[in-house]
């Protein structure tokens, strides 16, 4: 892992020459994933069964990609107590952090006998996309579907890879009962994403997708967009370590290496103004490097796309501008100045404070989501939430004792921007 010393100034240059963002214009499998779209949205089930069978699994009747209840019940009733009280536990915690998030209607009265407002209403039907294959990650159920149970969605469509044989894990199917999902598709990949938007000949359509996905799944909810929703263009996982002389090497490297090992696009981070601490960080990541699997993934993410970046010693402008215009997915905080630093720093996905805040908590369930802006995207959007599950409608309501100078007001206006038939729809009143 590379050690860049930098000064206060100078360092966006050398923060290009890391690869910390994955662009989805002009992708090679754009093409491909456009052709699978339009195919399932002129074709429906006969063409989703033929992608499925295609990239999934044999199968022939919609029925086949159909959970049944039985199998959830099955599978639910197959994982262990000790699995199944972390997993209401992990439920409790995330469904009590997210009610927090909550939009609320209301009215105000403004002029004299007038009043405005809004209106927040939960989405109607919501399409949830659950990595798996040989992959299991029950937690993305836990995020995704309990930010929109708790904003009051009614109707919430489960979709999940399966093996090759049309398995799917026991561990995600017993979070979707423990949740109270019970429509299921046993089908993943930009088929998946077309169905939920366009629908089939037995699928309705969903009005929002949400969930995590490889880069056919991301483009292809790229392509959707418009004719749903969608919670964001998810890319490679992210992390960013802010240290001083006194924070623990061993626990700096353990994160960075819980980030690095999801993919070989994934980046790490460390800001310190300790030399010292930058040299530690190295060879306690060599340690704990020689004892992990999957190597080739770590090995290439820690030569591509990772730093070291050695600041002046306490210069928390130069750690916070550095951070900001890294904008990670994922950012704690191990400096004696932590208290300080997160009021500097306004680009971040989730924060982290102190050492014993580990990142992994927060992939679980400790109550945040884990869903977050990738690739710099904390610029400008969000953790997944409840809010994200709910949309807004302004009320207006003016009566006609109000009506004369705002009518007038409006009128002119409308005059202003050369538009007549506005200005008639105001005048038409007086």
């Amino acid at each position: 892992m590379r050690v860049i010393t930098i000064s206060s100034s100078g360092y966006e240059e050398k923060i290009k020459s890391i690869h910390l963002r994955t662009s989805f214009i002009n992708r090679p499998e754009a093409d491909t994933v456009r052709e699978i779209i339009k195919d399932i949205k002129n074709n429906g089930n006969r063409a989703l069964l033929e992608y499925i069978s295609k990239y999934e699994y044999p199968a022939s009747l919609f029925s086949d990609i159909v959970v049944s209840s039985t199998e959830v019940d099955l599978a639910h009733a197959r994982v262990d107590d000790e699995h199944l009280a972390i997993l209401q536990k992990a439920i409790n915690n995330v469904r009590t952090y997210h009610e927090k998030f909550l939009l609320k209607s209301w009215s105000a009265p403004v002029f004299q006998n007038s009043s405005y407002g809004m209106k927040a209403t939960p989405i109607r039907r919501v399409g949830v996309y659950v990595p798996g294959g040989t992959a299991v990650y029950p937690s993305t159920v836990l995020m995704n579907v309990i930010p929109a149970n708790v904003a009051g969605v009614k109707e919430i469509v489960l979709v999940t890879p399966s093996n090759k044989e049309g398995k799917i894990n026991d561990m995600i199917l017993a979070a979707a009962k423990e949740l109270g999902v019970t429509e299921i598709y046993r089908m993943g990949g930009a088929q998946a994403i077309g169905a939920l938007a366009f629908g089939t000949q037995d699928l309705d359509p969903v009005d929002l997708i949400v969930g995590p996905g490889n880069i056919y799944v991301t483009l292809a909810k790229k392509e959707v967009y418009g004719v749903v929703g969608i919670d964001k263009l998810a890319g490679p996982s992210d992390i960013c370590v802010i240290a001083d002389n006194l924070s623990n090497p061993k626990y700096i490297a353990a994160d960075l290496l819980a980030q690095a090992e999801h993919d070989n696009l994934a980046s790490a981070i460390l800001i310190t103004d300790s030399l010292e601490q930058a040299r530690q960080v190295q060879k306690e990541l060599e340690i704990q490097f020689s004892k992990l699997d999957r190597k080739e993934i770590l090995k290439q993410v820690f030569e591509n796309n990772s730093a070291i970046f050695v600041v002046p010693e306490n210069d928390l402008e130069t750690i916070s501008r550095l951070t900001n215009l890294i904008a990670p997915e994922h950012l704690e905080i191990f400096h004696g100045n932590y208290k300080e630093l997160v009021q500097k720093i306004n680009n971040a996905g989730a924060i982290f404070l102190g050492e014993y805040s580990a990142e992994v908590l927060g992939d679980y369930g400790l109550g945040p989501n884990h869903v977050l802006p990738t690739g710099g995207t904390a610029r400008f959007s969000s953790p997944l939430s409840a809010v994200d599950f709910m949309k807004t409608s302004s009320i207006i309501n003016i009566t006609k004792k109000d009506y004369h100078e705002l009518g007038s007001d409006t009128a002119k206006f409308a005059d202003l921007e050369g538009l007549p038939a506005h200005a008639n729809a105001a005048r038409i009143r007086l």
